[in-house]
Formats: C-alpha cells, structure tokens, sequence
C-alpha cells in the first residue's frame, strides 16, 4: 500500500477494526518513511454476473438500474428507502448465490416482482406493468384479479369461477 503523502510502500499497521456492518476493514497504517498515518477500508471484491437482456445483448450488472426500478414503483407509497434497498440486497446475494457468470435479466425481474409483492402490493402492480409491458387494460385487471384473490384467501381450485349472485362488487 502506498503512502498518500510520500508514496513509500513500506508501512505498518498500527490498528484493524471491523465496521459495522462486517463487510469492510479498516485499517489505520503508518508510513515507515515520513511517519505520517493513513486511513485504507479492504473489502472482498465481489463478482457480479453479466446481466443477458431479452435481446441477446449483455451488460454488466448495475444495482442503480435496480434501485431506479423500485424506486419508482414505490414513489408515493410508504415503502423506506432502507427497504428499496434491502430489496436490492436480497436480489444480489441471489444473484451472488447462484454463481452464474450470466444471469437473464428475466431473473432479476422475477426476483424483483416477488420482493414487491411481499412488500407492497400497489408497488408491484406498477412494477409488472412496466415490467411485462401489459398491452391493454385486460391483461393489467387479469394481475390485479389475481391479487384480490390472494387476499381474500381463495384456493386456487376457485381461482376463475364466477362469484355468487349477491356477492358482486356493487357501488352504493
């Protein structure tokens, strides 16, 4: 490691300390030349996978792209960005835990989608419709008939029957 001030690689550590998190070290060091001290941060350098688009074309894995995505889906919602971002985290150690060297971004959708559902229901809505590019009204109401269904807790073996008479949704 080079000194900063002197550029001398020699040097020494004075003090290692974790932080808080646990994915970093820093390590205060001194300089054997100048003797002045400096700060250095290490972390394990993490492999991301290329990201395949629909298209066949590949580019690197950008965890903004993803945060952008949620971002936008959540805007209005109470949905903290701490959330948005422990999403975006859960997608990567995914993404880290498959050990892939390409990943469709199909993948990453998916993933998203299932985060949101979980999280906000509104938000997912808006992230599918961006997400399976619903060409019209039907196929939006077609996601959000499958929501209302998993609310009220029907078993899929109902899922697309009629409702009863009297149990329609009427407006007063």
């Amino acid at each position: 490691m080079k000194c900063p001030f002197c550029h001398e690689t020699e040097n020494r550590v004075i003090d290692s300390r974790l932080s808080k998190d646990g994915n970093m070290v820093r390590r205060r060091r001194e300089c054997l030349k100048c003797t002045r001290r400096f700060t250095t941060y290490e972390r394990v350098e993490e492999t991301m996978p290329l990201v395949v688009k629909k298209d066949g074309r590949r580019e690197s894995y950008d965890r903004v792209k993803i945060v952008n995505g949620l971002k936008r889906a959540c805007e209005k919602r109470p949905v903290s960005i701490n959330t948005i971002e422990a999403i975006a985290d859960r997608i990567e150690r995914g993404l880290q835990e498959r050990g892939d060297k390409e990943i469709p971004s199909s993948f990453i959708g998916e993933a998203a989608m299932r985060e949101l559902h979980d999280t906000d229901q509104v938000a997912y809505v808006r992230f599918a419709s961006v997400y399976r590019s619903f060409k019209d009204i039907s196929e939006f109401m077609v996601e959000l008939e499958e929501l209302l269904k998993e609310r009220k807790g029907l078993p899929a073996r109902m899922r697309g029957q009629k409702q009863k008479k009297g149990q329609e949704n009427r407006l007063p």
